[in-house]
């Protein structure tokens, strides 16, 4: 495939037409995860096939959560005794609407609240939510046994860091913990961590993740473009392109590979195509790592850096990073602004954590 075939194929996901993949399900208890009302009989059971769909979203790198009109406590210790707690990430079990609820599981974990899916039992409470926020897909527990066939259901690849995302996720619930009950600044919290930022090649064994972030990342994501595999491989075989992937690690764990940039190599100027980060490290202070390096590639062989930037109704925060490392307009194509550094202040890396980069 030759550059020029794969620049034309560049364009959002929604232009395409595509069913938008579920990050997140939300289910309903009572007659949907189990067989009856917890209030009224606390010997409720399963329903048939219910903990094999769980764990089948879960290894598909799906998270899930619960929505229901419940009391905390009896619930939480009925999902534990089922051996079902542990699969649920900020669990909403409260008196409050279940739109509401499903609002706040978003905003905690932090994603779009259209790539949730809600499961319920009852008519009302699906309607409820669809009228509230018309892009959540409501499905009815009555048919649960299709959900796994959804296309939106089903990622193209299902790659090493979607079969641990639900745990990266509870050890970041846990760092956010630890993180407010520290006492002190940010920076001095941060360098307790003893983050690890590496900066590599993007490899033939990263290319479906690679293009899952390029699905996935909208929030820190500088143009929204979404690249297939065979797009990627292209790009990463191509002497005039770089395509950089990142990981991040601190003493906790991992968050997996989690950056993701491309680098149009033009005689005089190099043009940055795309920066993106997964929206799970935005309070990690490392939102500028894969610039900065960008930025000291481009100066040290001497070309100017220009990059794109397509704004959507999520990303400001990119331009706002373009902006803060000197980046200034010089053009406007479209909806894309052409932005231009004269790379005479690059920033050094936080002195919080430490910076791998592997040639």
């Amino acid at each position: 495939m030759n550059t020029v075939a794969v620049q034309e194929k560049k364009v959002n996901a929604d232009e395409k037409g595509e069913e938008k993949k579920v990050k997140c399900v939300v289910w309903d208890l009572d007659n949907t995860i189990w067989d009856g009302v917890l209030l009224e009989d606390e010997n409720v059971v399963l329903r048939d096939g219910v903990v094999d769909i769980i764990k089948e979203l879960d290894q598909r790198g799906m998270l899930q959560s619960i929505a229901s009109k419940n009391e905390y406590d009896l619930a939480m210790g009925k999902l534990k005794e089922m051996g079902l707690d542990e699969y649920f990430l900020y669990p909403q079990i409260n008196w409050n609407s279940k739109s509401i609820s499903i609002k706040t599981i978003a905003q905690s974990i932090n994603i779009g609240i259209d790539s949730l899916a809600f499961i319920d039992d009852q008519s009302f409470e699906l309607e409820e939510v669809a009228f509230t926020h018309k892009d959540v897909l409501c499905l009815r527990a009555q048919e649960l046994e299709k959900i796994l066939n959804l296309p939106q259901m089903n990622p193209k690849f299902i790659t090493e860091d979607s079969k641990i995302r639900r745990l990266m996720y509870q050890s970041d619930i846990e760092r956010k913990k630890i993180e407010e009950n520290y006492e002190g600044p940010q920076e001095e919290f941060l360098s307790t961590l003893n983050m690890v930022f590496t900066i590599s090649p993007v490899g033939d064994g990263d290319l479906q993740r690679a293009e899952e972030l390029t699905v996935r990342t909208h929030q820190l994501n500088t143009t929204g473009y979404t690249y297939s595999y065979e797009d990627l491989d292209a790009f990463r075989k191509s002497e005039k392109h770089k395509l950089l992937i990142s990981s991040l690690d601190d003493k906790y764990g991992t968050y997996g590979k989690i950056g993701l940039c491309l680098v149009e190599c033009e005689s005089e100027f190099w043009v940055l195509k795309l920066l993106l980060m997964s929206c799970r490290v935005m309070s990690r202070g490392v939102g500028t790592v894969m610039l900065n390096h960008i930025m000291s590639l481009a100066k040290k062989e001497g070309k100017r850096l220009r990059a794109e930037f397509v704004s959507n109704d999520r990303n400001r925060m990119m331009y706002v990073t373009f902006k803060f490392a000197g980046f200034k307009e010089i053009d406007q194509v479209g909806d894309m602004v052409i932005l231009e550094n004269d790379l005479e202040h690059v920033q050094a890396f936080p002195e919080y954590l430490e910076v791998k980069i592997i040639e």
